[in-house]
This record gives structure tokens, C-alpha cells and sequence, in this order.
């Protein structure tokens, strides 16, 4: 609270609020978890950036002797207060998996690039084990049932029997006293009878306690036994990274019996990333048979369509230009350079096939297409490219996910705009070489058509 109320009168927050749950707000039965809550002024109104913000907290926090903690932004993904990065370990039994985390923790620690490292396997809820001396036990004659039962009885409880009063039945329960079993000591105080001499033994002297610590909850995933590694990202490090290096330490650390999954919002952008990829295969196709049906070919498609990876390349060099990651926002973005870069070529070969039509020998028809078409190729990309310049210079809420766009298209379009002149006709030259005209078969027809027919000859004599 104090760290809190000190970064209030900093001026940019509207308020905060903090509490503390038993058990870590898993019901272990112990104080061990604070959450505080703090709500930011609009964009507008404040200094500093929420990521500035969240970090002054988290440097504040980390000097805190003996505590683990962490700050979490809410993204339009993930409302819920929890690390972006979970990695989940998959194996047979808790043991093993406890091996895992540690030498997966150990492994993560050594990446600055993630900081807050945690696993939500916690051995801090103490258990005792009782073991029975069953040689000992057989000497002084008592049996195991006498043990069990009183241990049952003394420290637990049974039901003994039941009685009926005002028309009602009700459970005898028999038990201990509290203070007769309020610590490990107390079994020096509970005795059996033995069944050979009939004296009292005392129950320490046949059985033997061994007092341990087990997690306080034992988690699973897809039906399987699950640890969960947990991590927040340092400044500059993305989750595509952080994924590929936990795969790679599970890869070289762990057994194959092994596996890894992911959930939180690291699961979120894995199944975004996979339907985003099918998005845009879609968005291939999609354009590839609009333009065969436009050009009644399959060939002229293909000559346009290898603008695409030019406006891909572009776009990804912008983005390392900016030093911006490949997130769900450029990722839209590259879809919709399919349609962007698409209709350069679409103004080359169509004026091309024009000329072809009218007779222009092949190489002079892509040459002089290339030369007439340069102007209105400069003006619809740049046009483009202008006009996401707002979104490259967003600032205020929202810029997180605007810049992205602004980068992609800008620097796509006008990487693909400088090497359509020159690919397009390349690829022309080479894969329609051999191709007639768009019109040729349409004027076959059309002479057909207006051709006279011959004349019937008249029939002989007699036939």
C-alpha cells in the first residue's frame, strides 16, 4: 500500500486498492498472498505511459526482502492478473514433474529476457506420515486394527452410533479433544491395549512419524498431470522468443516422455498465430481465382501474384526497422497486403495484354507496359503508403496496435512498389513467353463468324 499511495501522488492514477486472501487465494489455509488494483487516468491526463508506470511499481517491488512479485497490464487478450508466458509440463507423476520445473526454472533464470519466474507446484503444506513398527507392534501384541482405530478416533473421528430425539436421528460422533491432538508430541499421551498381557502400550512406542511438506494443490491440463512454469517478458522480448526458448531448453533438457504446452495468453497467441497463417493461404487463394477468372488463365495470376512476397519482405524488414515484433496486429496487416500489392501487377499485365492484343510484338508490349503504367503504379502505392502514415504516428491509447498496421502496409507497398516495375516484367518475360494473346482465340471466332460459307454445289443428273 505504501508503494502504492507513493506512486498515487505521482499524480497518474485515479485510485488503487489493495487485500489479502487466506491461502493465497487457493484455500491452503495461510496468509500468503496481497493483490492491489490500480486504475490509471485517461491517456490524456497522465505522464507516463501505463508500461512506465507498471515498471516503476516492479522496481519498487523487487527490492522487497522476501517476497516474489509481479505487475501484470490487462491486454484486450487477457483481462486476468497472471504472467503472459505459462509453460506447461506434462508427465506421468508430480515427482518427476517437480525434477522438470527445476531444471526448467533453472534454465529460464539464466534469460534476461524473462523476469518474475514462478511455478504454481507449491510444497509448503506440511503433512505428517504415520509408519507402523509391524515387528514391534507383533512383540508387544498389539494389531494393526487397535492402531488404526485409535489414531481413527483420537486424531480424526468416527461414528460410533446414532440416537433418536424429538423424531430425529443423530450421528454419535466420537473424538478427541482438540488440545489432545493439537501437536506431533501428543501421541505420547495415546495408548492400546495389547491383546497378549492386556496392559496399555503407549502408541509412540509403535509407530513412527515423519512430517513433510506437499503441494498445497495438485493442477492438471488436457486431463494430464501439469506444472505450470510462469514468467512476465523484459522490455524487447517477445512472446514468439520466449516460446521458442522454452521449447528449446525442454528439447535439450528433458526426457521425451516429456511434454510442453502453453497456456494464458501464450496459448492465445499460438492459436491466433496458426488461424492467421490459414487467414492468409485463404486470402491467397481467394485472390489467385478472382484473377483467373478476370484473365481466364492460370498463368497471368501466378506473374501477379509474386508481388505478394515482395510486400511481405518489405513489411518485415519495416518491422525490424521499427523494432517491432510479428504480433497479431502486423500479422492483419500482412493480410491485407495480399489485395494492396496485388493490383500493381494487375495494372502491368493487364496493359500488356492490351497491347499483345493490338499487335505489339511480346518483349515491346511488356516494355512499353512497364514505361505507361509507372505513373498510376506511383500514385495508387504511394496513396497507400501515405495514408497509413497516421497509424505509423500513433500516439495515446490504442498506439500499441495502430503502429504496427502503419509499419506493414507503409513499408510493404513501397518496397513492393520499387520492385514491381522490375519483377513483374521479369516474371512476364519468362512464364508468358510462350503464351498467345488473351484475344487470340476470340478473334478466331469472330472470323469464323463473319466468313462466308461455301456454296452448295448443285446435284448432277440422275443423283
Amino acid at each position: 500500500e505504501d508503494i502504492l499511495a507513493e506512486e498515487a501522488a505521482k499524480g497518474d492514477i485515479v485510485r488503487y486498492n489493495s487485500r489479502i486472501a487466506p491461502g493465497g487465494f487457493s484455500g491452503a489455509g495461510e496468509v500468503n498472498r496481497a493483490v492491489g488494483f490500480v486504475v490509471l487516468k485517461e491517456w490524456g491526463e497522465r505522464k507516463r505511459t501505463s508500461q512506465e508506470i507498471a515498471a516503476s511499481i516492479q522496481s519498487q517491488v523487487a527490492q522487497m526482502p522476501g517476497v516474489r512479485a509481479g505487475v501484470f497490464i490487462p491486454t484486450a487478450f487477457n483481462w486476468g492478473a497472471s504472467e503472459p508466458v505459462q509453460a506447461v509440463l506434462q508427465g506421468p507423476d508430480y515427482t518427476q514433474l517437480r525434477d522438470w520445473s527445476e531444471k526448467v526454472l533453472a534454465r529460464a533464470e539464466q534469460n534476461p529476457g524473462l523476469v518474475d519466474l514462478d511455478t504454481d507446484y507449491k510444497e509448503r503444506k506440511p503433512q505428517m506420515k504415520v509408519s507402523v513398527d509391524r515387528n514391534r507392534a507383533a512383540d508387544l501384541g498389539v494389531s494393526l486394527d487397535n492402531i488404526g482405530r485409535t489414531l481413527e478416533t483420537m486424531l480424526a473421528s468416527r461414528i460410533v452410533t446414532t440416537f433418536i430425539r424429538e423424531g430425529r436421528e443423530y450421528y454419535v460422533i466420537l473424538q478427541g479433544r482438540s488440545q489432545d491432538r493439537a501437536s506431533p508430541t501428543d501421541l505420547d499421551n495415546l495408548y492400546v491395549r495389547s491383546e497378549r498381557s492386556g496392559e496399555l502400550i503407549p502408541l509412540s512406542a509403535v509407530v513412527k512419524l515423519d512430517e513433510s511438506a506437499v503441494a498445497t494443490q495438485l493442477n492438471r491440463f488436457d486431463r494430464l498431470r501439469a506444472i505450470t512454469v510462469k514468467a512476465n517478458l523484459a522490455p524487447g522480448y517477445s512472446m514468439g522468443e520466449a516460446i521458442e526458448f522454452f521449447r528449446d531448453v525442454v528439447n535439450e533438457e528433458l526426457p521425451p516422455s516429456a511434454k510442453l504446452d502453453f497456456d494464458g495468453e501464450s496459448r492465445e497467441y499460438l492459436k491466433s498465430s496458426q488461424a492467421l497463417y490459414w487467414t492468409f493461404l485463404g486470402a491467397l487463394l481467394v485472390v489467385f481465382l478472382v484473377l483467373a477468372a478476370q484473365f481466364e488463365s492460370f498463368t497471368l495470376p501466378f506473374i501477379i501474384m509474386t508481388t505478394v512476397p515482395l510486400a511481405v519482405v518489405g513489411a518485415i524488414v519495416g518491422l525490424w526497422a521499427f523494432g517491432m515484433s510479428i504480433n497479431i496486429f502486423s500479422q492483419i496487416a500482412i493480410v491485407m497486403l495480399v489485395g494492396l500489392a496485388a493490383k500493381n501487377g494487375v495494372l502491368i499485365v493487364e496493359f500488356a495484354n492490351q497491347l499483345r492484343d493490338r499487335g505489339v510484338e511480346f518483349i515491346a508490349a511488356i516494355q512499353q507496359a512497364a514505361v505507361t503504367r509507372l505513373r498510376p503504379v506511383l500514385m495508387t502505392s504511394l496513396c497507400s503508403a501515405f495514408g497509413s502514415v497516421p497509424l505509423l504516428l500513433a500516439h495515446g491509447a490504442g498506439a500499441e496496435s495502430r503502429q504496427p498496421i502503419g509499419v506493414v502496409v507503409m513499408c510493404g507497398v513501397l518496397l513492393s512498389m520499387m520492385l514491381t516495375l522490375v519483377v513483374v516484367p521479369a516474371v512476364y518475360v519468362v512464364v508468358a513467353r510462350n503464351t498467345r494473346s488473351p484475344q487470340y482465340w476470340t478473334r478466331i471466332i469472330e472470323r469464323m463468324k463473319g466468313a462466308t460459307p461455301p456454296a452448295t454445289p448443285e446435284p448432277r443428273a440422275g443423283e
